[in-house]
C-alpha cells in the first residue's frame, strides 16, 4: 500500500513544538520579531508521453485500467479537465512547456532538429529556477531544443540523466529527492511511456519491456464510440488520414474494431506500467518529509487517439490527441477538486510554477498562472474565454497521388471547438462539445452556426495578431 502524500505529524511532536514556543515566549517577552518568510516550495514536474487526458482510473473507472499513483495525485490536488497541449506532438509541446511560449513563437512545430530556435530569446525553465537559487535536476526523456552535452548553462539543469529507459528513472529521482541540501529544488521527471504503443501498433519489440499478449477482443476494452470519421468531414482530413496510414509509422488503416480493442488493452497496460514507476518517487517524497512543502505538477506532452476517428498516435486536434491530464498538488495550499478552467499547458506551466515558487518569470510570457484557480482565488485567475492550439502535420506518406502537410489551429471555448486547416476547401470543423463530446458531427457547414463561426474566426484572428501568427483564418461569408 502506498503512503499518503502528506501525513499529520505525531501528537508528541506537536506537544514538543508547543512547549518550545512557550519557553521562548517566557524568556524573551519584549522582543518583537517579524514572522519568518514562508519556505519556497520544492517543485516536482512529472511528464508522461502520449497519455490522453482521461486515461486514468480516477477518470474512467478501474474496470479496464488501474492507476493508483495518478489517482493518488488527483485525490490530493486539483485536476483540470480542459487542459490541452500547445501542440499535440512531442518536441513542439515540450519546447512550449519549457520556454512558456507557443510553438508558433519558438518555431518548433515538428520533431525535426530546431535549426532556427532563438536560444537568446527563449529561456529554459531550468535556467529560470537555477538563477532563482534552486537546485535543478532533469531525469528521463529529453526531446528539447537545448543540447544536453554542451549547453548546461542554457538549459540550467545541473543534475541530469537523459534516457528513454523508464526503469532507470525512479532510483535516480529518489536519490535526488533525498539529497541533503540547504535550498529548494526543481526536479523534472520525464517518462517515456505510454509512448511504446507506437511500437506495439507496428508489431515491434517494446523498448521499455514486454507487456504480454493481448487477450481475445471480447476481453479487452470496447472500441471507441467515435471510431468512424465525423459527419461532414472536410476532404483534407480524409486525405491526411490516408497519407498517415500509408506510412509504416502509422500502420493502422486496416485495423478492425476488434484490433482497436486490443490496441486499447495494450495502451492501458503501458499507462499502468508508468504509473507503477511513479510510486517509489512519491513515496520518497513522503518518507523524506518533504511532501508538505513540494508543489507537484503532473501532465503529458500530448495524448493518443487510440482509434478515435480511425487515427492512432497524435498531431491531430481530436480531443484524444490534444487534451492531456493536468494535476496540481501542494498540500495545504492547492484545493482538492476538479476545475474546468481552460488550460494551455505549453504556455501556462512556466508562469504557474514561477508564481507558486516566488520566482520571477521571463517578462514576455503569453500564458497565465493558474495559482489563483488552484488555490480558490478566483480574482487572481479569471476564467478564460478561449485557448488556441497549433499543429503541423509533417508526417505521413504520399497516398492517392497527394502528400499534403497542412498547418492548423484549434480554438477551444467552454462550449465549442473550432478547428481550421490552411489547405483544402472546405477546411473548417466546428463541434459543440457540450452536446457532442465525441466530435461526431462537424457543424461548420450548418447555416444555423454561421454566427458562431464568425465569432470564433474573429477570436482566432485576434489571437494570431497578438502572437504574430500569420495563419490564414477564413474570411466570413
Amino acid at each position: 500500500m502506498h503512503r499518503p502524500l502528506h501525513a499529520v505529524r505525531p501528537l508528541a511532536a506537536a506537544i514538543t513544538l508547543v512547549a518550545a514556543l512557550v519557553i521562548a515566549a517566557a524568556i524573551a517577552p519584549c522582543i518583537a520579531a517579524e514572522p519568518p518568510a514562508p519556505a519556497r516550495p520544492n517543485v516536482l514536474f512529472i511528464i508522461t508521453d502520449q497519455q490522453f487526458a482521461d486515461a486514468m482510473s480516477c477518470r474512467m473507472g478501474d474496470k479496464w485500467i488501474h492507476t493508483p499513483n495518478m489517482d493518488r495525485l488527483a485525490a490530493a490536488g486539483m485536476l483540470y479537465t480542459r487542459a490541452y497541449a500547445a501542440n499535440p506532438l512531442c518536441k513542439p509541446s515540450r519546447a512550449a512547456m519549457f520556454t512558456g511560449h507557443y510553438a508558433v513563437q519558438t518555431g518548433i512545430e515538428s520533431n525535426k532538429p530546431a535549426k532556427k530556435f532563438d536560444f537568446d530569446r527563449f529561456t529554459s525553465l531550468g535556467r529560470v529556477f537555477a538563477d532563482a537559487g534552486y537546485d535543478t535536476g532533469y531525469i528521463g526523456k529529453w526531446h528539447l531544443p537545448w543540447a544536453t552535452s554542451k549547453n548546461t548553462d542554457q538549459h540550467g539543469f545541473a543534475v541530469m540523466q537523459v534516457s528513454d529507459d523508464d526503469e532507470k528513472h525512479p532510483p535516480v529521482a529518489t536519490k535526488f529527492i533525498r539529497a541533503k541540501r540547504d535550498k529548494p529544488w526543481l526536479l523534472v521527471l520525464s517518462m517515456l511511456n505510454p509512448h511504446n504503443i507506437c511500437q506495439w501498433s507496428r508489431d515491434q519489440k517494446l523498448p521499455n519491456g514486454p507487456i504480454g499478449d493481448a487477450p481475445p477482443p471480447d476481453q479487452c476494452p470496447p472500441a471507441p464510440a467515435n471510431l468512424a470519421p465525423c459527419a461532414n468531414e472536410p476532404p483534407i482530413m480524409a486525405q491526411m488520414r490516408d497519407c498517415y496510414h500509408a506510412s509504416t509509422t502509422f500502420p493502422v488503416g486496416d485495423f478492425s474494431a476488434d484490433k482497436w480493442r486490443q490496441y486499447r488493452w495494450a495502451y492501458y497496460r503501458l499507462i499502468e506500467k508508468v504509473d507503477a514507476q511513479l510510486g517509489p518517487v512519491l513515496d520518497a517524497l513522503h518518507d523524506s518529509g518533504q511532501d508538505a512543502n513540494t508543489l507537484i505538477v503532473f501532465t503529458a506532452d500530448h495524448g493518443e487517439c487510440a482509434g478515435a476517428h480511425g487515427w492512432n498516435q497524435k498531431t491531430v486536434m481530436w480531443e484524444e490527441s490534444a487534451r492531456v491530464p493536468f494535476i496540481v498538488v501542494y498540500p495545504g495550499v492547492v484545493q482538492h477538486g476538479v476545475s474546468d478552467q481552460l488550460v494551455n499547458t505549453g504556455v501556462d506551466i512556466m508562469p504557474t510554477l514561477c508564481d507558486f515558487a516566488g520566482v520571477k518569470p521571463p517578462a514576455d510570457l503569453p500564458g497565465m498562472s493558474l495559482k489563483g484557480d488552484a488555490t480558490g482565488n478566483a480574482d487572481a485567475t479569471p476564467k478564460r474565454s478561449f485557448i488556441v492550439v497549433s499543429d503541423y502535420m509533417a508526417q505521413g506518406a504520399k497516398a492517392n497521388g497527394v502528400d499534403p502537410h497542412p498547418h492548423s489551429r484549434m480554438l477551444r471555448t467552454a462550449r465549442y471547438k473550432y478547428w481550421v486547416l490552411d489547405q483544402g476547401d472546405p477546411r473548417e470543423l466546428l463541434f459543440d462539445m457540450e452536446k457532442d463530446p465525441g466530435e461526431t458531427i462537424n457543424l461548420a457547414p450548418d447555416p444555423a452556426y454561421a454566427a458562431t463561426l464568425k465569432e470564433l474566426r474573429a477570436q482566432l484572428r485576434d489571437w494570431c495578431t497578438r502572437v504574430d501568427d500569420r495563419f490564414d483564418v477564413p474570411a466570413d461569408q
